[in-house]
């Protein structure tokens, strides 16, 4: 669980899951918040990980993200 920053008006559409899995999920409306596709090195999140509440709580997306540079 992570508490993230958020201001969205728009949300992924459930049928993703079709070609992409789902890596984040909003606990309180049930949207995608993030997402990674299988056979290619796209991923993405849909809240703000540079506003994290901590210094490193979401430094993990930015390693993934370098990783797959």
């Amino acid at each position: 669980v992570e508490i993230t920053a958020q201001n969205h008006n728009y949300n992924v559409p459930n049928n993703i899951t079709e070609v992409a899995t789902v890596t984040h999920t909003n606990l309180f409306d049930n949207t995608i918040e993030g997402l990674r596709y299988s056979d290619s090195p796209i991923m993405s999140v849909q809240h703000h990980p540079e506003a994290s509440p901590g210094p490193h709580e979401s430094a993990y997306i930015f390693g993934e993200f370098k990783a797959m540079l």
